[in-house]
Formats: C-alpha cells, sequence, structure tokens
C-alpha cells in the first residue's frame, strides 16, 4: 500500500488505530485508522494526494478544539496540522502557517502593539480552523482583520482568496462551504494608539472573563450551539431547565448552559443526545432551533433533531 510505504519512509510522525480522543479537547473519541503529523504544507499535500489516489476517506483538522468524534471513530486518515505552525509577524501584517495556535498568534500581536486580535487570545483552535469557522469572540470576528489565503480546493489545485471572496458569515466561510483546506492565510492589524486600552491588557481581560463564565476546568468542545438572531443559546437551554443536565458522562455545564462538559469519560453517543434534547427542548418552548456549531467527525447513532414543520416558527 503506497499511502502507508510512504509513511514509513517519510520521517511524518503518524499513530495506526489509535484513538482520537487523545487527541481532542472533548477527551472523546473512536480509533483512526491513521493519525497523522505533517510538518509541511508539502507533506500535507502528497498525504492529502495519496490519500485520493486510494480513494481513502481522510479529514485534514487542526487543534481537534471544536470537534465531537463518534465512538465508532474514523475509517480513514485524519491529517493534523499542528506542527505546520510558523507565523510571522511583519509590521502591521501577520502571516501564518494552518496549524499555528490563534491564541499564540494573537499574544504576540497584542505583545508588538497590534489591535484587532485581542478577541482570539483565548481561543483554542488553530489559525485554519478559526478561518474556517470565522471564529470569533466579544464582538470581534475572523473576517474583520482577515486579509487573504493561500487553500487548496478538492482537485488539490492551489488558489490565492482575498476576504470578499472568503464569504465569510456567522460561522462560516468559503472553506467550509466548497470543502477547501487552508494552507497559510494572513491578517492585517491596526497599530493601537495612546488613546486606545493596550491590546495585551484588553486581551487578558477578555481571558478573565472567559475563566469567571466558562467551565474551562471540564473538557468541552467550547460553545455547543451558534447564536440564535437576537438571542444566547445559553440562555435559552438554561430557560428551558436543562442546565446541569446529564446523559453518561455529558452534562450541560452548571456554569455556562452553551457547554456540554465531558464530567466522567463521555461517550460520544451522551453528547449527542444531550445535544437532540436540547434542540428538541428549546424547540418545543420557544420556536427556535439551535444549529450545532461543533463539527462533526464519524457516524453517529443519535440524529440532530429535525423539526417537523422544518423551519423555526420564530
Amino acid at each position: 500500500m503506497e499511502f502507508e510505504v510512504y509513511l514509513k519512509n517519510s520521517g511524518i510522525e503518524f499513530l495506526k488505530d489509535h484513538p482520537l480522543k487523545e487527541f481532542t479537547t472533548f477527551k472523546i473519541g473512536g480509533k483512526a485508522r491513521y493519525i497523522l503529523f505533517p510538518k509541511s504544507t508539502e507533506q500535507l499535500i502528497r498525504i492529502m494526494t495519496l490519500a485520493k489516489d486510494e480513494e481513502m476517506n481522510y479529514i485534514v483538522v487542526g487543534n481537534c478544539s471544536n470537534v465531537l468524534v463518534s465512538d465508532k471513530g474514523f475509517d480513514g486518515a485524519i491529517v493534523s496540522t499542528v506542527k505546520i505552525d510558523s507565523f510571522k509577524i511583519d509590521r502591521n501584517l501577520i502571516e501564518a502557517e494552518c496549524g499555528a495556535m490563534l491564541s499564540q498568534v494573537a499574544r504576540k500581536a497584542c505583545e508588538a502593539g497590534l489591535k484587532g486580535l485581542e478577541f482570539a487570545v483565548g481561543i483554542p483552535g488553530t489559525v485554519g480552523g478559526a478561518i474556517y469557522m470565522n471564529a470569533g469572540a466579544y464582538d470581534g470576528e475572523i473576517k474583520d482583520i482577515f486579509e487573504w489565503a493561500e487553500v487548496l480546493d478538492e482537485n488539490l489545485n492551489r488558489l490565492k482568496l482575498s476576504n470578499p471572496e472568503m464569504r465569510f458569515s456567522y460561522r462560516h466561510s468559503r472553506l467550509k462551504g466548497e470543502k477547501l483546506v487552508l494552507l497559510r492565510a494572513a491578517f492585517c492589524l491596526q497599530y493601537a494608539s495612546k488613546e486606545d486600552i493596550p491590546p495585551l491588557q484588553k486581551a487578558n481581560e477578555f481571558s478573565k472573563r472567559r475563566r469567571e463564565k466558562q467551565p474551562l476546568q471540564f473538557p468541552s468542545a467550547g460553545s455547543v450551539f451558534k447564536r440564535p438572531p437576537n438571542n444566547f443559546a445559553g440562555k435559552l437551554i438554561e430557560d428551558a431547565g436543562l442546565k446541569g443536565y446529564r446523559i453518561g458522562g455529558a452534562c450541560i455545564s452548571e456554569k455556562h448552559a452553551g457547554f456540554i462538559v465531558n464530567v466522567e469519560d463521555a461517550k460520544a453517543e451522551d453528547v449527542r443526545r444531550l445535544i437532540y434534547l436540547a434542540q428538541k427542548t428549546v424547540y418545543e418552548k420557544f420556536g427556535i432551533l439551535l444549529e450545532p456549531e461543533i463539527q462533526f467527525v464519524g457516524e453517529f447513532e443519535t440524529p440532530l433533531f429535525v423539526p417537523k414543520d422544518g423551519q423555526n416558527r420564530r
């Protein structure tokens, strides 16, 4: 098998038939046939080329901070970009590879007196993952400072996309819509003036707020649901009486009902059942359908909730 021969001869770190739970922030997930850690975009492209040639399923991931992996695992290759992680700051422009940790990039920008990425200091994902879902917090979003990206299309052709070409919207980008894979990207920031709150001070305030309001002491994948228009998922779940509700080892957080946390060796199906319950209960009580923000990898027994009328009532 050329794929495995290449892996053994390339020096790429990889694991075979290994549990994914060791690499997800949820600490949940069955085995993958392969888990790979390329160290360059060239290795990443080579892996993707061979996987396509051998008709092997593969998924490119970052820090696995926003995913729920099935208990059944994934019959294919999980390609992690976390070792493709270099970045540089040139005046007010930052260029970063796909696997660079967004929080580290953001903190270095703040330390350099640049503003625009303060919101991202506490986000645990990679640059690629953040752009994929147009990550945001505290009234800031990736689209606000995004300049350009080099990506691969489904045929592994390289494209360079500008901000308008990325078609950003709430927790969405063209990467997600067209299954493009990001290689590197650039962000354009602004120099902080004397009148501004120092970027690092602002970032630290946001980090403090996260620690106070979010259940960071338990494994999770962050906010489970997108924010409904003119509302908040956590408040709706709490008002529906589900705060603290537990199934198996998974629990709707007592601290923030928008989070589902792994309190005791939870299974992926425990989480999916809680997601279904939250969707169904909130819809029946308030007519609002909660849409998951996290990504799902593999096959699940528990479906997502679908209203009989197929749409939000309000």
